[in-house]
């Protein structure tokens, strides 16, 4: 009955830990997942009229037909071409 007991408490051990083991097997790939459709809906490349660096088009800004990554870099360029006007 003794040694029952102990084969009982070794089972349940090793349930548990399979258990928690599938577990985090399963949120690993989720997260794997997940990392992988965030990286491809982040939209199309545009690049920055001013400094030349691309960046999603949802983090840019668009101004007069132009792709800028920030209001100051928007700025300079608009500034730049009222000069050249």
């Amino acid at each position: 009955m003794n040694l029952l007991l102990i084969r009982l408490i070794i089972f349940a051990v090793l349930f548990f830990a399979g258990l928690k083991l599938y577990r985090m097997y399963r949120e690993w790939k989720l997260e794997r997942e997940d990392s992988t459709q965030a990286g491809s809906q982040g939209g199309q490349m545009v690049r920055c009229a001013w400094c030349q660096v691309h960046l999603p088009e949802d983090d840019a800004l668009r101004d007069k037909g132009q792709w800028f990554c920030t209001a100051d870099h928007r700025d300079k360029y608009l500034e730049e071409r009222k000069h050249e006007d």
